[in-house]
């Protein structure tokens, strides 16, 4: 895929879904939260967060599925019905969209800020470089 300028694109595994979003993220964030790890399957979730006016999706976006987990506040999973690749979630009530960076076709530009919810991590994942650690979600 061709990068265009400005322009941040992705897609499920299958590539029925497909997204995009204009202009730099907000933020991009690792969480290492237990329901982040246990979504993804893996020592964390890697998030880049855009404002919602900046968000589309440019075809399949009614295969996009939710599952909203119970008992939290925030998390809800978005993947894609045929292939079960993770998928951006729009939160129309925060005025952001969650973008899963490993459903990423180009690069957003911006690399991870901070790693969040480090008490929760996995034991086995040593987190390593120079990027913020926090216990919990940082201040602000």
């Amino acid at each position: 895929m061709t990068p265009r300028a400005g322009v941040t694109e992705g897609s499920c595994l299958c590539a029925e879904i497909g997204y995009e979003a204009t202009g730099a993220p907000v933020r991009m964030m690792c969480c290492h939260c237990s329901r982040c790890r246990l979504g993804r399957a893996a020592a964390h979730a890697t998030n880049v967060f855009f404002k919602l006016d900046q968000f589309r999706w440019v075809r399949g976006a009614a295969l996009a599925t939710e599952y909203k987990v119970a008992d939290a506040r925030f998390h809800t999973a978005a993947f894609c019905s045929r292939c079960g690749g993770k998928v951006p979630k729009p939160a129309a009530d925060r005025g952001i969209v969650v973008v899963p960076a490993g459903s990423l076709d180009t690069d957003p530009g911006l690399r991870p800020q901070a790693h969040i919810f480090v008490a929760d991590k996995a034991p086995w994942f040593d987190i390593t470089g120079p990027v913020p650690q926090f216990a919990g979600m940082p201040p602000g």
